[in-house]
């Protein structure tokens, strides 16, 4: 075992593994709030899910503007001062949360955090995908994504106690804290690794463009008709998981009784399968065909989504969740890989943060949409119509394997040379 993991280890290079070590203390913060972000919404403001969800997409659709900008600015300034301030705004925010006793005092802070909170989201895919070759970034993925799900075995769980025994404000301190002792270590350990920035000036001359001409360049993402159904099939298939956190949280509570500490428990089991298993499925994806990967792990969210509006028991809701994960264990690191392999090295601010719309616009429609439901109608309806977006979804990847897989390299050859013109 210990030979396996040295073997990965001096896999990749080590800078990709001071990301990871700076990403799983950014993850445990962000893992103590969010989950419990909902719940707090709606206890301290006495607030039905409609209403939290409103205040959540006001904050998701504001951040469709702000993660577009932040990818322009990614290739126009680089990758390190973008995550820095993300960081230190995040902190601020955090605090700014925590403090407020007045509902309509959330509306206009969901706009600036949604204005402001997502520019620097483009910023670290694209620092990554500076990092790894292509034939390691699926894989290297895969790694973020145990370190984010050893993060979820920690974050929630204290969250989950922090919420039932103390104050929810705690958790905003938390968070806080741990965003500014972040920004510390990537000041200090990590480089500006835009490709601009890295190469000498005469093998590789700086272009320096206007902000015109910088946003103009999402033109080129709009006419990669592939990418661009790619991520609507995407925005499909995380309408439904995004479900899995605020709204999963709230439904537990208001119809089985389940308590916030409860919930994180729960989370925990789809981080240890992460943990245990992520490794091992990334090798096996390896030499996998990528779209048809993406529709067989959509699959999973299928069975395991329609499965929580059938059920009642605590350990069925734990396996339903192991069956979502494994899903996410073949999908998000596909995912990433096939977004960042479709971009030119030039632009890849933009075309991450156009992928960035997949989770943004589902954020936008699906909180809304599912708090209504919850108040409303019955809750059940949010895990059948998710079962029927997921198998749409899964139909989506496997007609873009039919017509994009045998293409897609010389697509992208295509794309290079527009953006070299």
């Amino acid at each position: 075992m210990i030979a396996r993991l040295n073997t990965v280890y001096r896999y990749y290079p080590r800078l990709f593994w001071v990301v990871v070590g700076i990403s799983f203390v950014d993850r445990v913060g962000g893992t103590i709030l969010f989950p419990f972000f909902a719940l707090y919404i709606t206890e301290k403001f006495n607030i039905g899910m409609t209403q939290a969800g409103l205040l959540l997409g006001i904050m998701s659709l504001f951040g469709l503007f702000s993660n577009m900008a932040g990818g322009a600015l990614t290739d126009r300034m680089g990758r390190k001062s973008l995550i820095l301030f993300g960081l230190i705004f995040s902190a601020l925010s955090s605090l700014v949360f925590g403090l407020i006793n007045d509902l309509p005092w959330m509306y206009p802070l969901v706009v600036v955090v949604g204005l402001i909170g997502s520019i620097s989201h483009p910023a670290h895919d694209a620092m990554v995908a500076d990092i790894l070759p292509e034939d390691k970034r699926q894989e290297g993925f895969g790694i973020l994504r145990v370190s984010g799900n050893l993060a979820w075995l920690i974050g929630p769980a204290i969250g989950g106690f922090v919420a039932k025994n103390l104050d929810f404000f705690y958790l905003f301190v938390i968070d806080a804290v741990i965003s500014c002792m972040v920004a510390a270590l990537f000041f200090r350990m990590l480089p500006e690794t835009r490709p601009q920035a890295q190469a000498g000036a005469e093998s590789h001359p700086v272009v320096h463009e206007s902000i015109t001409q910088t946003l103009r360049g999402y033109m080129i993402v709009f006419r990669d008709l592939g990418f661009v159904a790619f991520v609507f099939a995407n925005m499909l298939m995380l309408l439904v998981y995004q479900q899995m956190y605020g709204t999963l949280s709230v439904y537990l509570r208001d119809e089985h009784g389940v308590d916030p500490q409860i919930y994180g428990i729960l989370m925990m089991s789809s981080a240890i399968t992460v943990i245990l298993f992520q490794l091992a499925v990334s090798r096996w994806l390896r030499d996998k065909h990528q779209f048809l990967m993406m529709g067989f792990g959509t699959l999973f969210f299928m069975v395991g989504f329609s499965m929580i509006g059938f059920i009642a028991a605590y350990w069925l809701f734990a396996v339903a969740l192991v069956i979502i994960t494994i899903g996410e264990m073949i999908v998000f690191p596909v995912s990433q890989g096939l977004a960042a392999n479709f971009a030119p090295e030039a632009m890849r601010g933009r075309y991450m943060a156009f992928f960035g719309l997949s989770w943004a616009i589902p954020s936008v429609v699906g909180q809304l949409a599912a708090g209504y439901i919850l108040d409303y109608m019955n809750p059940n309806l949010v895990w059948y119509l998710g079962g029927i977006l997921s198998a749409v979804s899964a139909a989506s990847y496997y007609t873009l394997h039919l017509r994009l897989h045998k293409q897609k390299r010389f697509a992208r050859r295509a794309i290079e040379d527009a953006t070299d013109g």
